[in-house]
């Protein structure tokens, strides 16, 4: 991955960009209601493999993101390499105020804000957060399928304390699969069942 530069910082994890909000204000943001002026995350949907370019571009248009990212082993004939490849691929993270969401869509490789009612939807802060928490302090997390149903469970303590999701086992290990509704995506990290407790 290249460099990351211009005041991002670039985690365990992925990529958090970061910016002064007081630049992003509009000038007439005092008389819009305050769920539309205040920032907030939201999640863009974006072309096949091109999340990395763009939150560089989101970067160069000082909008805060996030790109979380996780180590995975490629193996060809002759070699294998360890790549950091997208967690959630096709998104990217976005931290602004709807007034602003024409310089995100204008991008290219940007297709849409991710919607409910055709508003974008804001995302639930807490699960963001517990999610970078848990990259930053290198935690096995991959991508997994999305699921709705199973033993509900919530982490006791580390990284990821106060998240719930569902508890499954694979092989001789336990793992809590998180999901962001949102994205209807999954990940999956290995965890010690005197870690969790039930729901």
């Amino acid at each position: 991955m290249s460099p990351v530069s211009d005041g991002a910082k670039l985690y365990p994890g992925g990529i958090l960009m970061q910016i002064n909000h007081a630049e992003l204000a509009l000038a007439g943001a005092p008389c819009l209601p305050p769920a539309v002026a205040q920032p907030r995350w939201y999640v863009i949907y974006t072309r096949s493999r091109h999340e990395k370019r763009i939150a560089q571009h989101l970067q160069r248009q000082q909008v805060e993101c996030y790109l979380p990212l996780y180590q995975a082993v490629h193996r060809w004939k002759d070699r294998k390499a360890t790549v950091q490849l997208p967690l959630f691929p096709g998104y990217v993270f976005v931290h602004l105020a709807l007034p602003d969401r024409l310089k995100v869509l204008e991008l290219p490789g940007v297709v849409r804000f991710v919607c409910f009612g055709g508003r974008p939807q804001p995302l639930a802060e807490d699960q963001l957060e517990r999610l970078r928490r848990g990259l930053d302090a290198e935690l096995c997390i991959e991508p997994h399928p999305f699921l709705k149903v199973g033993r509900r469970v919530r982490i006791r303590r580390g990284p990821l304390e106060g998240a719930e999701g569902i508890l499954l086992r694979k092989k001789d290990q336990l793992r809590f699969v998180l999901s962001l509704d949102l994205l209807m995506r999954s990940v999956a990290v290995e965890v010690d069942a005197a870690d969790v407790e039930p729901i």
